[in-house]
């Protein structure tokens, strides 16, 4: 426990920084795409710019399927008869979350599928 103890205020730091950045990403893209549409008539570049640039649905998608696959990893381990530092419990996290990197190829390939050209 003291182990913990001593890397849970890095973690939590870090954590919190990268939760302000991607806040101030997305505020920086949204007053980016205002100030395009804003500026009078665009072209086709500038509208295919604007659409491309609507990304941040699929990158939620894989955060969220990541924290879910590893949650249910480590509630899985938590179940098993194995103990924390046991080599079993990283290969069943792992596992995991590559099911949850699987899955959001398998979903943004079919979205891809169907989307139009």
């Amino acid at each position: 426990m003291e182990k913990l103890d001593l890397i849970l205020p890095y973690v939590m730091t870090t954590v919190i920084l990268i939760i302000i950045t991607v806040i101030i990403t997305h505020l920086f893209n949204f007053h980016l795409k205002k100030r395009i549409i804003q500026s009078g008539p665009i072209d086709e570049n500038a509208v295919k710019f604007l659409y491309t640039s609507a990304g941040p649905a699929h990158e939620n998608l894989k955060w969220g399927l990541l924290f879910l696959m590893g949650g249910l990893g480590l509630v899985v381990i938590q179940f098993t008869p194995f103990t924390i530092d046991a080599p079993i419990t990283y290969g069943i996290e792992s596992i995991f979350l590559a099911a949850g990197f699987f899955l959001y190829y398998l979903i943004v390939r079919k979205k891809k599928k169907y989307q139009k050209p």
